[in-house]
């Protein structure tokens, strides 16, 4: 039996975009693969500021990424921001689609408008955005998309038909790809987190906290730092068997 390559975990030499990447999951991410020697470039909508905040925190310490507007359910943005990342960063080997929005509204006051915001960012976007780069991953052989979607499209939620739907598409999107890619070496993959503290839940009342804490088997919400790890194992060459796999770490909300 071989000896565990201590570096397995290592991304040095490797270029990834991440969406969503000025906070929360995405800005995790983003940071955690600096540190194992990734480069990235990051994209955001509407949020200068924290990515800028974020550029420089982390050039202080050496580990220089780089940020980008970008809408990714506008196709000629995510062109747009498809030529500007493979300028900095050349060939891409790694995708991570964390951009994405939540939000309840009971069915019967659900529009159409409320529908396609939904969808259009959480899977339009994930689809533009890989559409963007999975074929340079084909002609290169080597490749990594990693696309966040939640736990509630397995377990649904009340009032959040449109959000369930969307983050359920990308589960089947993320499944029906790996097919398309493990033959070129580009394995697709998917993450489902449970409810993590990040501005999306930041407006939710005390009652509600403690409500959801008493349904969670660890007791508490989760936290970025302990979402990112998983997005290392899927683009490093330790997660390299996880083809069309969906990775759960969500305290125990769904056990599948």
């Amino acid at each position: 039996m071989n000896k565990l390559n201590t570096d397995i975990f290592s991304l040095a030499g490797r270029s990834a975009v991440v969406t969503g990447g000025s906070r929360g999951i995405g800005a995790a991410i983003v940071e955690l693969f600096a540190r194992f020697g990734a480069k990235v470039v990051f994209c955001h909508a509407n949020d200068a500021a924290e990515a800028a905040a974020l550029e420089a925190r982390l050039a202080g310490e050496g580990l220089p990424v780089s940020g980008a507007e970008c809408d990714v359910a506008d196709a000629a943005a995510v062109a747009a921001f498809a030529r500007l990342a493979q300028d900095r960063l050349g060939h891409v080997d790694i995708l991570v689609n964390s951009a994405g929005v939540s939000g309840d509204r009971p069915f019967e006051a659900l529009t159409v408008a409320d529908f396609d915001r939904m969808t259009d960012i959480n899977l339009r976007g994930t689809f533009l955005m890989t559409q963007a780069f999975f074929p340079g991953m084909v002609e290169h052989k080597f490749g990594r998309v990693i696309n966040l979607a939640s736990q509630l499209a397995y377990k649904g939620a009340p009032a959040m038909a449109h959000y369930c739907a969307s983050k359920g598409g990308v589960v089947g999107f993320t499944r029906a790809l790996a097919y398309d890619g493990a033959p070129h070496g580009v394995t697709v993959n998917a993450i489902a987190p449970g409810p993590i503290e990040t501005a999306q839940l930041a407006g939710m009342t005390e009652e509600w906290r403690l409500m959801k804490h008493a349904q969670l088997p660890i007791g508490r919400f989760g936290t970025v730092d302990e979402i990112a790890p998983t997005a290392l194992l899927l683009a490093s060459a330790g997660g390299s068997y996880f083809v069309g796999q969906t990775l759960s770490p969500n305290g125990g909300d769904v056990m599948l």
